[in-house]
């Protein structure tokens, strides 16, 4: 006799994978997603830390197709908002987003939406969904969860604090039965820590991945001559690539990308004062384009979630680590190797600090702010890799170095130049901080133009010809760095002295060396770029290449003709995988990741057309 056994029913993580393979076209969770969304569907608040790139929208978006009720995420910025619900809704998910942006019309028909259960996923900023108004309103609809999206924005020791964001631990008394969950891509421990106070998570389970982005080659390299002409010279050896190019001020950034648009690249700037509708303008095109430079201050970038970007140049330095790998953090996005390359020298951190000096904030939020940026420029000065330096900061171990960052690729030397650098400091403290650091240079080196007899007396006058020019201004650069030298800005004209007392006497007893990196050839020729086996994953042999294009002109118009970014109908490895397999019929077209049940409904007769084309 034969018994029939029923089939159990699937447990909750089953079924989110299900939904992740149906509607979102993958067969596996990645990393600690699983994990996260399991703790959601419990019931339970969480933090999750996971890198960029690491699927975090999903560890909320999953959640709030299961639970009932509508899920509510709380995102700082429009463009962010605006490129989730877009890939929602080619994904077949009902989400909208209420802001600014919105028309009357448009917000009416979301709240009916709303009001009939229809509505999945909403999306707001925090100023909108704390208003009095709007509490009320949510305060009557069932809720799934609250995801609260780039969470460093709540501490103010993180890279980008918002006050508005501070307002939403509240959120834990006004819907006390609704789980919550706080994810960001960056946050040091102590970040880490405020989080979870402000937003009422103590008590709640914290998920933090590998900050490791095995996919980005990073190199940084001391400003010389023209910033300008260095980064004309970086993206034209990386012609037909999406890239973006961070300035550190409005005028830096109109400069740059004119002198890109000069040299023939398809360049586009960006920042705050530009009007609302440029900016709209320029970011449609930058995501539509296949390839397309972006020069911008760091008003754009967070939730930018273009794929394809392969490389980003910061002709300013950032303002921290968190900020450096945020930043750096938009290429690569869809795996593929991507090159994070910052331009950096002790004027910017000068100029760092003395912005710093000049906030209206707590000492104790100062000393924390200025240890940042001197933490940032130990990782672009030193001489250790680069990657391992970054996960180390935000408190990994037992790091391995990442074997291609330009530090670990090539082999640094460095030199004991403490006695050279007891000259400058002896000549700094003999000249009494009254001049810049040409003056300072040129003394050393007895060349100052006029000398007056008194500077010509000083025992310190000609005593540093074993250097030349270009190696007293590297020694310069390393004592500023160092915080033995200190720049008084002196209203645009900096003045150079000597710096941290104590330290400078550990240099004179001999307790501390002061060691520069020894110049190589490949340091002097600067090399502009750095070919790697293997260098994009989405790399196919010749014989497929022709049908990736053709599918890739397929969705450029399919993009074009519905005003949205090409990667939310289907990334390029996606289209990579469809050339290399070739399916024949829907059933293997669905089985490739990134082809969820919606998007072949959508797409699939499509697609299958494009490669019929290339049969026999």
């Amino acid at each position: 006799m034969t018994l029939a056994v029923a089939e159990a029913d699937p447990t909750p993580l089953e079924a989110a994978r299900e939904i992740l393979r149906r509607t979102f076209g993958h067969a596996e969770f990645r990393g600690l997603q699983g994990d996260v969304i399991a703790e959601v569907l419990a019931g339970r608040s969480a933090m999750a830390v996971l890198p960029t790139g690491g699927g975090k929208s999903l560890c909320y978006q999953i959640p709030s197709l299961m639970r009932p009720g509508l899920g509510l995420v709380v995102s700082p910025l429009i463009a962010l908002m605006t490129d989730q619900v877009a890939a929602l809704q080619q994904s077949g998910v009902a989400a909208a987003r209420l802001d600014s942006n919105v028309d009357p019309d448009a917000k009416a028909a979301t709240w009916r939406r709303i009001e009939a259960g229809e509505l999945e996923l909403l999306y707001l900023s925090p100023e909108g969904l704390m208003q009095p108004w709007m509490l009320e309103r949510l305060r009557r609809t069932p809720l799934a969860l609250i995801a609260i999206d780039e969470a460093h924005c709540v501490s103010q020791w993180g890279h980008d604090f918002r006050p508005e964001y501070r307002m939403l631990g509240k959120l834990a008394d006004l819907f006390p039965g609704v789980p919550r969950l706080a994810v960001t891509a960056t946050a040091d421990a102590r970040t880490r820590d405020d989080i979870r106070a402000e937003l009422r998570l103590v008590d709640s389970a914290e998920f933090v991945a590998s900050f490791a982005r095995p996919e980005l080659m990073l190199s940084a390299e001391r400003k010389r001559g023209s910033k300008e002409k260095r980064v004309l010279d970086l993206v034209a050896a990386r012609p037909g690539r999406s890239g973006v190019v961070y300035s550190g001020s409005r005028d830096g950034t109109d400069k740059l990308a004119e002198a890109l648009q000069a040299a023939g690249v398809p360049a586009l700037a960006y920042h705050a004062g530009l009007d609302r509708k440029l900016r709209e303008e320029r970011l449609e095109k930058f995501l539509e384009a296949d390839a397309a430079v972006m020069v911008a201050t760091i008003a754009f970038g967070m939730g930018v979630d273009k794929p394809d970007v392969r490389f980003v140049i910061h002709a300013d330095p950032p303002a921290s680590i968190e900020a450096y790998w945020q930043e750096i953090g938009r290429a690569g996005r869809d795996g593929d190797l991507a090159e994070g390359i910052t331009l950096y020298g002790a004027a910017d951190m000068a100029w760092a600090l003395r912005r710093i000096g000049e906030r209206e904030v707590d000492e104790t939020v100062k000393r924390v702010q200025v240890g940042k940026v001197r933490q940032l420029y130990a990782l672009l000065d030193g001489t250790g890799c680069r990657a391992a330096a970054v996960r180390r900061y935000f408190g990994e171990e037992g790091v391995e170095t990442c074997g291609q960052c330009d530090l670990c690729l090539g082999t640094v030397e460095t030199t004991d130049a403490t006695e050279a650098a007891q000259k400058a400091l002896s000549a700094a403290h003999r000249l009494a901080g009254r001049f810049g650091r040409g003056r300072l240079i040129d003394h050393l080196l007895g060349k100052t133009k006029d000398v007056t007899d008194h500077e010509a007396s000083l025992s310190t006058w000609g005593i540093g010809a074993e250097l030349t020019l270009a190696q007293w201004r590297e020694l310069t650069e390393q004592l500023l760095f160092e915080g033995l030298l200190r720049e008084d800005p002196n209203d645009g004209r900096p003045l150079i002295g000597v710096g941290d007392a104590e330290a400078v006497r550990a240099v004179f007893r001999g307790e501390r060396r002061v060691m520069i990196r020894k110049a190589t050839e490949a340091d002097l020729a600067r090399p502009a770029r750095r070919k790697r086996k293997g260098e994009t994953a989405a790399a196919l042999p010749p014989h497929d290449q022709p049908l990736f294009e053709a599918l890739r002109a397929w969705r450029g118009a399919e993009a074009k003709a519905q005003h949205v970014p090409p990667y939310v109908i289907f990334h390029d490895r996606t289209l990579a995988e469809i050339a290399a397999a070739k399916p024949a019929a829907r059933a293997a077209l669905v089985r490739l990741n990134g082809v969820g049940e919606s998007k072949l409904a959508r797409y699939g007769e499509a697609v299958l057309e494009v490669v019929r084309g290339f049969e026999g």
